[in-house]
């Protein structure tokens, strides 16, 4: 995947919402809340990092604007750069931090403009599976983010999300009422997934994978017993 070659955000790094970030949230809080029923925390903990990298299980289209929704600080996420050419589609992701990218070029520069980013100071978020689950449950991750793990020294913080499945997942055409929870887990910091890179990246991706199950079990455990 390649990032398009404009990017006009690619060197600005939020530290607070702007207005369009912040409209989204109430609108999408009065939302969420009701239908799905949206709860989040563990988010209290990431105040005063400054770059930093979310890994994030996959359950939905849904799960940008979930992880984003409790954040007093915009996260970068990747969308298709065809999505920048819809109508208001477009204007509303070029306001949101969202980074373009080219499906059909793969290329070096979506690590450097991700990188440039995090070096900034900015939050940004991956899917490290790849795609959005069949079931719900913690796909295999790929090992291609591991080379922004190298490169960028940032703390990486693991998200769970439960619930995004059963209402927007794979196959579902419209938002479906069902309790969805996002818990957002302990950062690990960029001294100790350096050490684990340095023992290899199977090391990694077990560790990452690990903290992200923990975070999903949380969050089904907490959407089940309530």
């Amino acid at each position: 995947m390649a990032f398009s070659q404009t990017d006009p955000q690619i060197d600005t790094c939020p530290t607070r919402r702007n207005w369009v970030w912040f409209g989204l949230q109430l609108i999408l809080r009065l939302i969420f809340t009701v239908w799905p029923q949206y709860r989040a925390r563990g988010n209290e903990q990431l105040a005063g990092h400054r770059g930093m990298l979310f890994v994030i299980n996959h359950q939905s289209f849904l799960d940008p604007l979930l992880v984003g929704l409790p954040l007093r600080r915009p996260v970068s996420f990747l969308a298709r750069d065809s999505l920048f050419r819809v109508p208001l589609v477009g204007w509303i992701l070029r306001h949101t931090y969202v980074l373009p990218i080219n499906r059909e070029s793969a290329s070096a520069s979506s690590i450097r403009q991700v990188l440039a980013r995090l070096h900034s100071g900015c939050w940004v978020g991956i899917f490290p599976e790849g795609t959005r689950s069949c079931d719900g449950r913690l796909g295999e991750l790929k090992p291609g983010f591991l080379a922004l793990l190298r490169r960028a020294d940032v703390p990486v913080c693991p998200v769970g999300i439960a619930g995004a499945h059963a209402a927007f997942g794979r196959g579902k055409r419209l938002l479906h009422r069902a309790s969805v929870r996002v818990v957002f887990g302990t950062p690990l910091m960029s001294v100790e997934v350096h050490r684990e890179l340095d023992r290899g990246e199977e090391v990694v991706l077990n560790l990452i994978r690990e903290r992200i199950e923990t975070c999903l079990a949380e969050a089904v455990h907490w959407r089940e017993s309530h």
